[in-house]
């Protein structure tokens, strides 16, 4: 996640906007010739897989880059121009090469390893549902002028939410879009904060904002319904609440729908979705697949976190704060090596050993993006949650169901929220940390109207409480250290700058 070691971030001595950019190898300049066309296509003989092609942004290249793509036997998908990001389809397994030798052209490369049919997630183990009988349970002990849920929220109280929420719940300007698999508008507790224009379906690469498209495509694809409750459930007498439940949600669906995987032209496309249509902060509970960690040797993964970055870039200088989950690894991500056994994902994975700060977990490693890790009711880290000193940024509630178990009627230590068909359910993860940052951020940024994303990740991490590294992390009491926190009080691997806070930022 990072070149200077004292950084991790992707960061060389260059401002952080153009960290990536130089890391890869490119710097800004005026237009060279025309791109040459590639050499005739040879007959495809392979899959058709998708690939991104990134370019300068003149129209004379992309124009001419297009033309080359035809030319070697592909075909374009759709056309990012404002950010250089061409995608694109071809069955010749000589394609990525082929394009990567155009003029004009600064990378290229699949964006899969399984071919193309007629994204993976942070959230750790299977929904706990809450059943009506546990539910009346619940409801018996709430509190007056809660919800009727509410009691088993620990994570609200944990961060002061519900108390913010008496003071500023959020304004109406402020939209948090949850890139992901899809929000159940049509839930009770998220159906008044929900804003249909500001939603579409990206997968593929190319949005669909007709009606419902921002949908789940069944009640197992249920991430992205329970991550928007987190933020913006209303509070309305009906369910639960979310940690800035007077802001609106969007959902910008990204999840294949034949193997869910968040492929890279999908999460381009929701970037720059987010970014026009006025998303003030995006969340992304997720990494892009089908590589846990995108090495910059592989030209395929290179291009991967090149199109990525300009995407999330193209929307930060829009003025879009993006927030992103860490990982349930229990990786050090400023360790000196980590061994990735799950990657390709889409395929067969092959046990790989990775240096973090040459391989990059996108897009929660890339420069300006908030990296978000998980804790529980104890205030301290997850046993799943990734961590690393210089990387992560801020800490949050995600939930911990073995070892940080709330005096709560149900005695759940996952986080409980919104699920498809008007249901609700426990999850735990930095999936779930992730966006109770973003709802902190969007309480700043009501507070804050004028503030920037640079000013919201400032404010977000000096509002933030931090615990300090513990003395011991021997969470199952076996007499070794489950994960080693390195830093101070002030900033940390564990918690970053600390755990948010919702009464701070209102106050």
């Amino acid at each position: 996640m990072a070149h200077l070691r004292s950084r991790r971030r992707l960061a060389l001595a260059v401002p952080v906007v153009l960290s990536l950019t130089a890391a890869l190898g490119f710097v800004p300049g005026v237009a060279s010739a025309a791109p040459q066309p590639a050499p005739a296509a040879t007959a495809a003989d392979g899959p058709e897989l998708a690939y991104v092609v990134n370019t300068k942004t003149d129209r004379r290249t992309i124009g001419a880059v297009q033309k080359a793509i035809s030319e070697a036997g592909g075909t374009v998908v759709t056309t990012y121009d404002r950010i250089g990001v061409i995608v694109a389809h071809a069955a010749d397994p000589g394609f990525g090469a082929r394009i990567r030798a155009v003029r004009g052209v600064q990378s290229a490369g699949a964006t899969r390893t399984a071919p193309l049919t007629a994204a993976g997630t942070t959230d750790e183990g299977a929904a706990d549902y809450l059943t009506a009988a546990e539910a009346a349970k619940v409801k018996a002990a709430a509190a007056p002028a809660s919800e009727p849920l509410e009691a088993d929220q620990w994570d609200l109280r944990a961060i002061g939410a519900d108390k913010a929420a008496k003071i500023n719940p959020g304004s109406r300007k402020v939209t948090v879009a949850v890139i992901d698999t899809g929000v159940d508008d049509t839930h009770p507790d998220l159906a008044p904060n929900f804003s249909a224009s500001q939603s579409a379906n990206c997968v593929g690469g190319v949005a669909d904002t007709s009606e419902g498209a921002w949908r789940p495509y069944t009640a197992d694809d249920y991430h992205g319904t329970h991550v928007a409750g987190e933020i913006a459930a209303a509070r309305n007498g009906i369910g639960v609440a979310g940690v800035a439940p007077g802001v609106k949600v969007s959902g910008i669906k990204v999840s294949d729908p034949d193997n869910g995987l968040f492929y890279p032209e999908s999460v381009v496309c929701a970037f720059v979705f987010a970014a026009d249509h006025g998303v003030e902060i995006t969340n992304n509970s997720y990494y892009v697949d089908p590589w846990l960690y995108n090495c910059l040797d592989d030209p395929d993964q290179r291009a991967i976190v090149d199109a990525v970055n300009r995407a999330q870039r193209y929307a930060t200088k829009k003025g879009t704060l993006h927030l992103a989950s860490a990982g349930n690894s229990n990786h050090d991500l400023d360790s000196d090596a980590i061994v990735d056994d799950s990657s390709p994902d889409d395929s067969t994975p092959v046990t790989r050993t990775i240096d973090p700060h040459e391989c990059f977990d996108v897009p929660t490693q890339l420069p300006g993006v908030v990296t978000v890790s998980a804790t529980g009711v104890q205030n301290l880290k997850s046993y799943y949650s990734s961590y690393g000193k210089g990387v992560v940024d801020v800490a949050a509630p995600g939930g911990d169901r073995l070892y940080q178990i709330p005096d709560t009627p149900s005695k759940n230590g996952r986080i409980l929220s919104t699920m498809p068909n008007n249901q609700y359910a426990f999850l735990q993860g930095t999936s779930m940390a992730s966006p109770h940052a973003a709802g902190v951020a969007a309480l700043l940024k009501s507070a804050h109207p004028w503030a920037g994303p640079a000013q919201l990740q400032a404010l977000l991490k000096a509002q933030a409480d931090n615990p300090g590294c513990p003395d011991s992390y021997d969470q199952d009491g076996n007499g070794t250290q489950d994960a080693t926190c390195e830093g101070g009080k002030r900033v940390n691997g564990f918690y970053g700058f600390g755990i948010v806070n919702a009464l701070k930022a209102v106050k």
